[in-house]
């Protein structure tokens, strides 16, 4: 198989590639990842995937580059990671006792060849109290996770339900990340 890299630091992707026994390499993409003004939630993760692919694809020509991004929208609203106590507490506010989406966009690039796939997967999230908030942020679990939870770990105690892809709501849609790479590694052969 060509040598595979992963444009993520993201330990959750590492270990969902892990799963699937790949080997990889790790180089993370640096680019900026603010969302446009009015940019649809599809398109913000579609570009900022294809953003990391082409940015590591284009040092490292012989690859096959892997690269994600994932999103938690509300109402159409991107709802990003908390940037203090306060701000975690203002996110659950709006999940609690509602459905939100995750969008997660895979991209896949070797030197003559690049698609990707948008998956969404429907999360259910129960009306939350204040305790539960206060509970669940001193575990340190929602640090620098989108939409403030990591559906893996304490939060599946919160969500009821979710429609579609699980892998997804971690971080890194299986399914869909192993057709798009077996397609890209029949393209080289």
């Amino acid at each position: 198989m060509a040598r595979l890299i992963l444009a993520s630091n993201s330990p959750q992707r590492q270990a969902l590639l892990k799963q699937q026994g790949l080997d990889f390499e790790v180089i993370a993409a640096d680019i900026d990842e603010t969302p446009f003004d009015d940019e649809l939630v599809t398109e913000y993760v579609q570009r900022v995937a294809r953003g990391k692919a082409l940015f590591i694809g284009q040092q490292h020509l012989d690859a096959v580059v892997l690269a994600a991004d994932t999103c938690i929208a509300l109402d159409g609203q991107i709802i990003g990671k908390p940037k203090s106590k306060q701000h975690a507490f203002e996110i659950w506010q709006k999940l609690s006792g509602r459905q939100h989406d995750v969008f997660s966009a895979v991209c896949i690039a070797t030197q003559n060849h690049i698609d990707h796939v948008i998956v969404k997967t429907e999360v259910a999230f129960q009306a939350l109290t204040e305790q539960d908030m206060e509970t669940y942020w001193e575990t340190g679990e929602p640090i620098g996770r989108a939409g403030a939870y990591a559906i893996q770990g304490i939060a599946a105690r919160f969500i009821p339900k979710i429609e579609g892809s699980y892998s997804n709501v971690v971080g890194l849609p299986i399914f869909e990340t192993m057709k798009l790479l077996n397609k890209a590694i029949k393209a080289l052969n």
